[in-house]
Formats: C-alpha cells, sequence, structure tokens
C-alpha cells in the first residue's frame, strides 16, 4: 500500500494530482486569517506606525521648519514696513 502497484497504471497516490476523483470524501479547511483576524494587530499598529514615522522624519520636518522660519521672516518683515519707523524707511511719509 506505500508504492506504486506493480500491475496496471500508476496514476497518483490518493488525493495527487492525477488520481481518479474521489467520490464521498469532503475536506473543509479554514483560512489562518479567517481563525484570528486581528491576532498581534495592536502590537503592530505600534511598531509599524513608529518604524514608518522615523523612516519619513526627515522628509517632513525640515521642510517644515523652513517654512515657519519663512512664515514668521515674513510676519515680522511686514510688521516692520508697517510700523512708524518702516514707512520712514521706505520714503513712503505721507
Amino acid at each position: 500500500m506505500g508504492g506504486p502497484p506493480t500491475t496496471g497504471r500508476y496514476m497518483g497516490w490518493w488525493g495527487h494530482i492525477g488520481s481518479m476523483p474521489q467520490k464521498g470524501v469532503v475536506t473543509y479547511a479554514l483560512s489562518p486569517n479567517r481563525q484570528r483576524p486581528t491576532a498581534g494587530m495592536m502590537h503592530a499598529a505600534v511598531f509599524n506606525t513608529f518604524r514608518r514615522f522615523r523612516q519619513q522624519v526627515l522628509f517632513f520636518v525640515p521642510p517644515l521648519f523652513v517654512a515657519y522660519e519663512v512664515m514668521t521672516w515674513a510676519s515680522e518683515r511686514n510688521e516692520y514696513l508697517n510700523s512708524k519707523a518702516g514707512r520712514a524707511e521706505a520714503g513712503d511719509e505721507e
């Protein structure tokens, strides 16, 4: 029973491709994803978020810092140019 028969045509071991279809045998299986779909979800969320943040922080923070500094400089310059001293420097005295 362990190997191919010595006479006739060998069609493969039971259940392998090439064997004749078995009748009356039903097999049910459940995917591992359906058994525990949220297994390790919170652990992965914390560590994946940290990993992604660490990898992307240098693409996000320097431009944000530069934009903040430019806006601060522009606001201060605008306030100065609209002050009495700024108007006197620009020569817009009326």
